[in-house]
């Protein structure tokens, strides 16, 4: 493998970052910005797989939409030069993975009597979605992007099939791991306790009431406990809410979710968490208006027992196998495939 060629720095430093792109809410530079990419490979190829190259072409579709963010995050042009060229190995690895992944799917296996093959009309079906979303279903605009790429349909309907082919094999690679032992998710429970501890908590819904022209506190205070005695005698709270309450929640029933202690004020927290679920506060009143209190549910202080989290904790192993296994899947393509950086 031929080691890669990196340019002169101090070159890349004085025509990658603007300075006006340090100063806060600074314009966008008119001109386009000097990726470096022509200076890096100065045979306009990054690579090659197989016997297909990776281009500076290739890779600055990638990285274009990405520079503008890069300089938001950068302080000085030195950083954003480190970041930009970290960039470009990242999105050369990337290419080359996608390249070495659709290898595979061509390459015959033991037992296969012919190389698969995707229907033509899952490229035809993609490329009718690709004219009615991105160009609006108009057929010049579409040949017009294909012209200024300097490519023609016969090569943009290989980029269809490829990336069709590329999804799928992520996709199979990502169902091999579907299946995690009970002794796995009980030992993973025993190590990450922490990881499962909750505060005290209440699913809270809420009726607001504000006062009316010339209503008395008293007034105010009797349209709530007429509110809570028809909670407390079986109406849904939800429903109640929908009907009185004048708060920007009353659509969704006042659902105001989870809420923790510290979320609330005192006059809210005291009465709300003493309450079970199912229960209703008595009226609280605060300035002009009234406010009923309702838990929905609740979630007491302390570890959640394992059959709570059961889903959870096999939902992060299936994740983890994946990105394991998706690694050692590459690292066996990167290894069997030809790969030649410049």
């Amino acid at each position: 493998m031929i080691t890669r060629r990196y340019v002169f720095g101090a070159l890349l430093s004085l025509s990658l970052f603007p300075l006006t792109a340090l100063a806060d809410n600074a314009p966008a530079p008119s001109a386009p910005i000097d990726d470096g990419l022509n200076l890096r490979f100065a045979n306009g190829i990054a690579a090659i797989v197989e016997s297909k190259p990776i281009t500076v072409d290739d890779i600055r579709r990638e990285i274009a939409p990405l520079i503008p963010s890069l300089q938001r995050e950068c302080r000085n042009e030195q950083e954003f030069n480190q970041k930009l060229e970290a960039l470009q190995d990242d999105v050369i690895q990337s290419l080359i993975d996608r390249e070495l992944i659709v290898k595979e799917f061509y390459r015959k296996k033991d037992g296969e009597e012919e190389t698969r093959r995707i229907p033509v009309s899952y490229i035809d079906n993609r490329l009718a979605e690709v004219q009615a979303e991105d160009f609006g279903g108009d057929r010049s605009k579409f040949l017009a992007y294909l012209r200024s790429r300097g490519i023609t349909l016969r090569d943009y309907r290989k980029e269809i099939e490829d990336d069709i082919i590329y999804n799928y094999m992520r996709g199979q690679q990502r169902r091999s791991q579907s299946i995690i032992s009970p002794v796995r998710i009980e030992q993973y429970y025993n190590e990450n306790k922490e990881r499962f501890y909750q505060e005290d908590a209440v699913h809270m819904r809420m009726i607001q009431l504000n006062r009316e022209d010339g209503e008395t506190d008293q007034q105010l205070l009797t349209r709530g406990v007429e509110i809570v005695g028809r909670a407390r005698r079986g109406e849904k709270f939800e429903e109640l809410a929908k009907q009185y309450s004048k708060e920007n929640r009353r659509a969704r029933g006042g659902d105001w979710g989870w809420q923790k202690h510290p979320d609330l004020k005192k006059e809210f927290s005291e009465p709300l968490f003493v309450l079970k679920p199912g229960e209703v506060t008595d009226p609280i009143l605060l300035g002009d208006n009234c406010f009923v209190l309702f838990a929905e549910d609740r979630k007491y202080a302390g570890t959640q027992k394992i059959d709570e989290v059961r889903d959870e904790i096999e939902r992060l192993l299936l994740q983890q196998m994946s990105r394991q296994s998706h690694d050692r899947w590459l690292e066996r393509l990167r290894r069997n495939g030809y790969v030649k950086h410049y």
